[in-house]
């Protein structure tokens, strides 16, 4: 009897596992909708000074940077499975607002500005185990391209005590196309609705750019931000 009852348990196990659904297998679209985690691993280089009214310095003050904050926001994705393993998908989320804080002496000033980060991704997934099994963990690698708006610096006081009373600074960030990596996992409920998780890195980094005005006298600088996000995504998809 115990035998018999043992058996049965593995059996109900295995058709939780693989019961009839076919909500990943050749053919398949999948909308998914759900979280992003935004949490990038950042630092800065050292803040450096190329011009003085149009003269170069090319001066480096050490102690200084800045990192971004995590952010979270609303992602949205679209899945086609070309076969029962393999699929590609496209996925884009609401543009996160990052919060930049300073480091080293910069860490005095707390908030310095903000930016806002676009980065959608193109991803090339590999699912294991059949189509028809429930839970299908999966590698992935893509590529994305990053650009930025709303570059703003907020903290006026970081600007007078470091450029003069009364400065003004601008910021822009350059944009890059970066590789993508993802792992993760589909659970699927039925044959249209399914769960998911995935983790995603990205290694990212960007050249900010820096004009002040300081009353006639325009300052220019750059620093170096590697921001190295890495992105999870928990998400509802449909199937159709």
């Amino acid at each position: 009897m115990k035998s018999t009852y043992k058996k049965m348990l593995a059996a109900g196990a295995v058709m939780a596992l693989a019961g009839a659904a076919h909500a990943q297998s050749a053919g398949s679209n999948i909308v998914s909708l759900g979280w992003f985690r935004v949490m990038p691993n950042s630092s800065a280089d050292p803040l450096t000074i190329d011009s003085f009214a149009g003269q170069p310095v090319n001066q480096v003050r050490p102690n200084t940077g800045a990192k971004i904050e995590s952010a979270d926001t609303l992602g949205l994705a679209y899945t086609h499975y070309f076969t029962d393993n393999i699929s590609s998908e496209f996925v884009v989320g609401i543009p996160p607002n990052h919060d930049v804080t300073g480091t080293g002496s910069f860490a005095q000033y707390g908030k310095l500005g903000k930016v806002r980060q676009w980065s959608p991704a193109v991803l090339v997934k590999y699912h294991f185990f059949d189509a028809k099994t429930k839970f299908r963990p999966y590698v992935g690698i893509g590529v994305n391209y990053t650009w930025f708006t709303g570059e703003t610096i907020t903290n006026q006081n970081f600007v007078n005590r470091e450029f003069g009373p009364g400065a003004r600074m601008t910021a822009s960030a350059a944009p890059s196309w970066n590789p993508v990596f993802n792992i993760g996992a589909n659970y699927a409920i039925n044959d249209h609705w399914l769960v998911g998780l995935s983790v995603s890195y990205v290694p990212l980094s960007t050249r900010a750019t820096f004009t002040t005005q300081t009353g006639p006298v325009t300052i220019q600088s750059h620093t170096k931000i590697k921001i190295d996000p890495v992105v999870t995504f928990l998400n509802v998809g449909y199937r159709f």
